[in-house]
């Protein structure tokens, strides 16, 4: 069974069809208080059973991005597994990636172009782009906690699915 998002999204704003839902952060603790579960939680809880399957039907907006999520923690995955680092090195090497210029809606080679919108301007796609870089330096933090329990080797029940591929899709 796939998991979809529980997430209500009628009161978020909007960049390229994705919603850009208040996430939790360590950071800002004042305006995260009221969030218990934000949508890294939900791609993180769901990636290893929604990894396996290679058709997604999306019932709401939450779900776009969090099949985006799911591809960007599959990327992080590999890499760990590619580079065998420990958890500081797994920690730098998420926080490169996120940090990286990735492609928006309307590039060549976007792996999520029939399912999101080009930005309209450049406002548009500055706001979708700082929304996805947040999103993505979360999730890839929340996933070194997670498949890190100690600063050795990262588990192997996260790292099985490294060589896996959802939707058939990579994020590049």
């Amino acid at each position: 069974m796939v998991y979809h998002s529980q997430l209500d999204t009628s009161q978020c704003q909007f960049a390229c069809g994705l919603p850009l839902i208040p996430l939790k952060s360590r950071a800002d603790h004042a305006a995260t208080e009221s969030i218990s579960r934000d949508i890294v939680d939900e791609s993180l809880y769901a990636f290893r059973a929604n990894i396996l399957f290679r058709n997604f039907e999306v019932k709401g907006a939450a779900d776009k991005l969090l099949i985006y999520l799911t591809l960007f923690v599959n990327l992080c995955l590999k890499r760990i597994a590619d580079t065998r680092v420990n958890k500081a090195g797994a920690s730098a090497l998420v926080f490169q990636l996120a940090h990286e210029v990735f492609k928006v809606p309307g590039d060549s080679g976007f792996a999520l172009g029939g399912l999101l919108t080009p930005p309209v301007d450049k406002q548009e796609e500055g706001a979708f782009r700082l929304y996805l870089q947040q999103c993505r330096e979360q999730a890839g933090q929340r996933l070194v906690e997670k498949c890190f329990d100690t600063d050795a080797a990262p588990s192997k029940y996260w790292l099985a699915f490294a060589q896996k591929r959802f939707l058939n899709k990579l994020l590049t």
